[in-house]
């Protein structure tokens, strides 16, 4: 049980976006994706979530390639929170988290209305926002926004979840809180997770698995603590960096200077 990726390349006109790139998200397992950025980090996660078929290489999910997956059945394994995503203002949270059912309906079959609801009643209480239900996403902050479009992706019951920099504008409590909501739902449920992230302190405390994506593909992948280094930094993102362990155990890495 794994989404794989082997020798993706992927080409805009004439620019090279990634290139022989090859990486195993393992299951049950919080991966982050890390990287400079124009690395190709969010096109490595729109492809592996099937949004487009523009690419070269396979992508498999569970062992089979995703071409060969009908895009319901891929949203019914697979949920993918891009960055800025956006509906109309006045929709309630209750309409949004209820579109993530949107896999498991048609015009010939309405759904299960016991089990939509089920999954959008557990979906906003994992994320917190049922007390949120009734009101319109432009009243919410920043933060509550965010977990509200979490819920969308979680109320499609994925088996692997997909966050394209899921703290990106919030505070520093908004961006803890949706971490461990995160944590929660891989370690109660079991979920996948697999998240491009730019806070590299969040990487080290938050994921698994890491995947250093440069120069158009994975350059390392590991435990955070085996990966992120000094060295790493440095070669990747050109920050020479001070680390030191906090209250907690956990390592932190602090930037001081540009790598000239």
């Amino acid at each position: 049980m794994a989404l794989t990726v082997e020798k993706l390349g992927v080409k805009i006109g004439h620019k090279v976006i990634l290139h022989d790139l090859s990486v195993t998200f393992a299951a049950g397992k919080r991966t982050a994706v890390v990287g400079p950025n124009g690395a190709g980090k969010s096109t490595l996660l729109r492809m592996a979530a099937g949004l487009s078929g523009n690419y070269s290489g396979t992508i498999r999910l569970d062992g089979t390639d995703i071409r060969k997956i009908s895009r319901r059945a891929m949203a019914q394994k697979l949920a993918i929170l891009p960055q800025g995503a956006t509906v109309p203002a006045d929709t309630t949270v209750q309409q949004l988290v209820d579109y993530g059912r949107f896999p498991y309906r048609s015009w010939f079959h309405p759904g299960n209305a016991k089990k939509d609801r089920e999954a959008v009643e557990w979906a906003m209480a994992v994320t917190k926002v049922e007390q949120f239900a009734n009101r319109q996403l432009q009243t919410l902050s920043g933060g509550e926004r965010q977990r509200a479009f979490l819920a969308m992706a979680l109320a499609q019951q994925p088996q692997y979840l997909l966050l394209d920099e899921p703290t990106t504008y919030l505070d520093i409590a908004h961006q803890l809180e949706v971490m461990e909501i995160v944590t929660h739902i891989k370690e109660q449920y079991g979920m996948t997770v697999i998240m491009v992230l730019h806070d590299i302190n969040h990487a080290l405390q938050y994921a698994d698995e890491l995947a250093v994506l440069t120069n158009h593909k994975v350059i390392a992948q590991g435990t955070p603590r085996d990966i992120l280094t000094v060295d790493m930094l440095a070669k990747v993102f050109h920050v020479k960096a001070d680390i030191f362990t906090n209250s907690q155990g956990a390592a932190v890495l602090s930037p001081v200077e540009l790598v000239k």
